[in-house]
């Protein structure tokens, strides 16, 4: 296949490997978009996105409108850069209409899930909180749906027992862009006819909610062991315990309970894990991180701590 002039569209780690993907394979990166930089850390300084920087790496010239449906100059800059294709991974800004018809080809996005289920904001970690067998990336066509255009190409991927939020993460951004460079060739010259998804058996990824993250004890403990999987690396598994504040970054659930015990409490504590009632089963708490503290296993939490009687909350 012949190089193609492209326009990438992304902004955090996870469209990184498709840019270099793109990168690797030679074809010509005219310009990149991703957000604006956004202050981080305690100093609060404007940081580069992680895209960003990668394409500045390799002098790919970045552009990071404030909106590309407000703002006409950014469509006439776009459209002045006459690319072939804009591939979009991530990006976390609306396309209208007009973008998406400004490359010859259009646009193609590498979506995160097995379309059409979880079309949205945050697909990895909602596949885990709801405790799919199977993830995977799609190559879509976009248009003005949120992620309601005909598939290209579909990879699957097995969940791991273990699986977190991020290390799904790390395996659907390495395989999105292997699926993108597969499914490229067939797009340009037209043999990989895109499929159109069912609408009637979509379900919606909404975005992430820090309310999210604090732990219902009268939950079955399968689902809270799903939810402290699942919000590993963001945004953490949350409760307390004698009015501290505790993020939870790893707890198994198990079998049993007991008669009289409250949801939360503690029915023991040992080296293995702090074992907690919960709705329905126990859940055994075995990493864990107090206020100002760095994470710690369970073992070293309760060598300063008495736990007897004591109840999350």
């Amino acid at each position: 296949m012949k190089p193609l002039r492209l326009v990438f569209a992304g902004t955090p780690d996870f469209a990184v490997p498709s840019l270099q993907a793109l990168i690797d394979a030679g074809h010509d990166l005219v310009a990149v978009y991703a957000q604006p930089d956004r202050p981080a850390g305690r100093g609060r300084k404007l940081h580069q996105s992680p895209v960003k920087s990668l394409a500045l790496s390799h002098g790919i010239p970045v552009h990071q409108p404030l909106s590309l449906k407000r703002d006409p100059g950014a469509l006439a800059e776009l459209r002045a850069l006459a690319p072939d294709l804009m591939v979009v991974a991530a990006y976390g800004l609306i396309l209208p209409v007009p973008v998406l018809e400004a490359p010859r080809l259009g646009c193609v996005n590498v979506h995160a899930s097995l379309l059409p289920r979880w079309r949205g904001a945050a697909p990895i970690q909602r596949a885990v909180l709801a405790g799919d067998s199977v993830s995977g990336v799609c190559i879509m066509r976009m248009e003005a749906g949120l992620d309601t255009g005909p598939v290209y190409l579909c990879r699957e991927v097995p969940l791991e027992p273990a699986e977190t939020g991020g290390s799904l993460h790390d395996k659907l951004a390495v395989l999105g862009a292997q699926a993108l460079i597969e499914a490229l060739p067939g797009i340009v010259d037209g043999s990989r006819v895109p499929e159109p998804q069912d609408a009637a058996l979509a379900t919606y990824a909404n975005k992430l909610e820090k309310a999210e993250a604090r732990i219902d004890w009268g939950q079955p403990a399968l689902a809270i062991e799903r939810q402290v999987r699942a919000f590993d690396p963001w945004p953490v598994a949350q409760t307390s315990l004698k009015g501290e504040s505790l993020r939870i970054w790893s707890a198994q659930a198990g079998e049993g309970g007991g008669v009289g015990v409250l949801p939360g409490e503690v029915v023991s504590a040992e080296k293995t894990g702090i074992l907690v009632a919960t709705g329905d089963g126990l859940l055994r708490i075995t990493r864990l991180q107090p206020p100002g503290k760095r994470a710690m296993d369970a073992a070293d939490f309760i060598n300063a701590r008495r736990l007897d009687g004591s109840r999350f909350v």
